[in-house]
């Protein structure tokens, strides 16, 4: 009995000490509104490169995380330890409001696109706003290859769709941009030709239907159906200029962060800006922040010529007056209410 009970003890007791040798997984939660099967795909890849830390994402649109952090903001405390958001608009207001930490990434020689120079934010992955159309049911020569057409053409009115700038930061960039080139009309516009405020899954499946003839949506989007399905959607880079949207990285400070692993959200800000991490943003149909890198996503055209053709965007007044914006378009544009 004696002897059992020795026995006992000591494996508890090695047991123990193993147990108190052994190290958790760090744990990091990610903000994000890259697409889920973006995520899905990049989540077993940063599996296999951190295998010491357990890095989850939570999915929402721009105007939902948005959300969720303001009432995380007012509770006291981040539910998240990292953001990679839409726009760079976003990481202006959290900046200034005092919620993110600086870091200065080795890859930030290395990018082709603006980024905070304390290294509050950094670009991470870049999504074009295009128009697109089906040409097996409308020709190209016959629908708008401008955005300017693409809001006074009246032969497609009621036959046109975009995203909800109320919701998603994408939309909400393009029209801080088209607000700022053609003016408040530009809203009129929109209005008068009936637009579609809608996904752009739901678009997608009218352009195929026939029942729009030419949509503003992403670029990703597009190739993505290219390459997965075979779709014969095609691409139109408008003649008035691409919408260049950089989308950002940022970690929150330990003040507000969830885990108080800062060192952990650095080595995963430097894996994305690497050409490891960009080879998993560009296989997503998105295009590379790097000035080396070689390749832009499938079916697109070079960055470099995105790039000599787009509609600039002040992001600080994205920022500043986006609530402004969004009303002045919810006074033309007719917003389906959220279910």
């Amino acid at each position: 009995m004696k002897k059992g009970l020795l026995l006992l003890i000591a494996v508890i007791t090695v047991l123990g000490l193993s147990a108190c040798g052994k190290k958790d997984k760090e744990k990091v939660m990610i903000y994000t509104s890259m697409y889920e099967d973006i995520i899905a795909s990049i989540q077993p890849i940063l599996d296999k490169e951190f295998p010491d830390i357990d890095v989850e994402f939570f999915y929402g649109g721009t105007g939902a995380l948005q959300a969720k952090v303001a009432a995380e903001i007012d509770s006291g405390k981040l539910g998240c330890d990292m953001l990679m958001v839409a726009e760079p608009a976003y990481s202006l207001e959290l900046k200034e409001a005092g919620y993110l930490e600086p870091y200065k990434s080795e890859h930030a020689k290395s990018l082709a696109f603006d980024y905070d120079e304390d290294g509050y934010w950094y670009p991470v992955r870049i999504s074009n706003m295009i128009l697109a159309y089906n040409p097996d049911k409308y020709s190209k020569d016959e629908i708008p290859n401008s955005f300017y057409d693409f809001a006074f053409d009246s032969s497609v009115k009621g036959m046109i769709s975009m995203s909800n700038p109320l919701t998603s930061g994408t939309a909400m960039a393009s029209i801080t941009g088209l607000l700022e080139k053609y003016g408040k009309e530009y809203f009129q516009a929109l209005g008068d030709q009936n637009v579609a405020i809608e996904s752009g899954s739901v678009a997608l499946t009218k352009l195929e239907t026939g029942e729009c003839k030419v949509i503003m949506v992403l670029e990703e989007s597009v190739l993505k159906k290219r390459e997965e399905e075979g779709s014969k959607l095609e691409v139109i880079y408008p003649t008035d200029g691409t919408i260049n949207v950089p989308s950002t990285i940022m970690t929150i400070n330990d003040k507000w962060n969830a885990n108080q692993n800062i060192e952990a959200c650095q080595r995963i800000t430097d894996w994305f800006l690497s050409e490891k991490g960009q080879d998993a943003i560009v296989n997503g149909w998105m295009h590379s922040v790097r000035s080396d890198y070689p390749n832009p996503p499938y079916d697109a055209i070079a960055t470099a010529d995105i790039l000599k053709n787009i509609i600039p965007i002040d992001w600080v007044k994205c920022y500043k007056n986006r609530e402004e914006i969004r009303t002045l378009f919810e006074e033309h544009v007719a917003i389906p209410e959220a279910k």
